[in-house]
């Protein structure tokens, strides 16, 4: 009986490597990500004035890991703008969220039982890139682990560790908001992935390739359809990073959290909002509030 399930189970996995991503899953994926672009401070603005740089934007959102993937292995970085049909299909999404009518295809998505449909369905691309960007970096750099891992988690993180870049098309300049500093579940999630899928494929890791997209693909939706769902900013990774942390590193990693790349504002979480940096700033005020009284008593005392 544990056998007849074993085999069921390596079979089911086998069937979900194997579904085709396009158009279904990559329309959900382009809706997610380009979601995430409109909650973006002044995206709407943006498309109105400047329609050229929303739609490039939308296009990193969307293409953002394929750019950082094909820059890592020396390959052409617009090459998978010679996809077609990608490239209209996410062209056709930004197009309706941004000017649709009355906003009816973007009500429409936002909906929040559709949109954890879909956003369920962007993290099954999201693994399935994980696999594919090692398995391509594998065949250039056999024995390059840290190229595989690095290659699996841009492939991953998409737009997120391109975020100022983007930023900067859209004419904000935020350094302080760097994804690397400030690490979301699913960068972090996306690191930890290409960790494994890099010791399946060195097999190191007794698992299939199949097995491991199925278990990994079902632990990301579970986590990422619940943040969703309680509008949540933790990580899962929390508790575990609690602990491991302070004993490695002498501090906790990733104290502040923040949604998926690009789901809302974040200036509260990225301009130092902290307790820390309410304190830091009170002297530097005081500081100017006695220099600038100083130089008045000298002005007086000069007239």
């Amino acid at each position: 009986m544990e056998l007849l399930s074993a085999l069921s189970l390596g079979e089911l996995a086998l069937s979900f490597s194997r579904v085709p991503l396009f158009p279904v899953f990559d329309l959900s994926y382009f809706i997610v990500s380009i979601l995430y672009l409109k909650y973006e401070p002044g995206a709407v603005e943006l498309s109105r004035r400047h329609p050229m740089a929303s739609w490039l934007c939308a296009m990193l959102h969307c293409f953002g890991s394929y750019i950082l993937a094909d820059l890592l292995l020396g390959e052409p970085v617009i090459d998978y703008f010679s996809n077609n049909s990608s490239v209209l299909l996410a062209s056709a999404v930004w197009y309706l969220i941004f000017f649709c009518p009355l906003d009816l295809f973007y009500k429409c998505v936002c909906f929040l039982p559709v949109k954890l449909i879909f956003v369920a369905m962007k993290e099954v691309v999201r693994v399935r890139k994980i696999a594919v960007g090692i398995h391509h970096a594998h065949h250039h750099y056999h024995h390059g682990w840290f190229v595989m891992i690095a290659t699996g988690w841009v492939k991953g993180s998409s737009v997120a560790l391109m975020s100022n870049f983007e930023q900067l098309l859209r004419g904000v300049w935020k350094p302080e908001t760097n994804e690397i500093l400030h690490m979301s579940f699913p960068t972090k999630a996306s690191l930890y992935g290409a960790i494994l899928f890099t010791l399946q494929q060195t097999r190191w890791l007794p698992v299939s390739k199949a097995s491991l997209i199925f278990i990994f693909t079902m632990f990301m939706v579970s986590c990422k359809v619940f943040l969703t769902a309680t509008h949540s900013h933790s990580s899962p990774f929390d508790v575990l990073e609690g602990y491991i942390c302070p004993v490695l590193f002498g501090t906790v990693w990733g104290a502040d959290h923040h949604h998926d790349n690009h789901g809302a504002s974040h200036g509260s979480f990225h301009g130092g909002s902290g307790p820390g940096s309410q304190h830091s700033a009170l002297p530097a005020k005081s500081k100017e509030e006695l220099s600038e009284g100083s130089r008045k008593k000298k002005t007086k005392k000069a007239d």
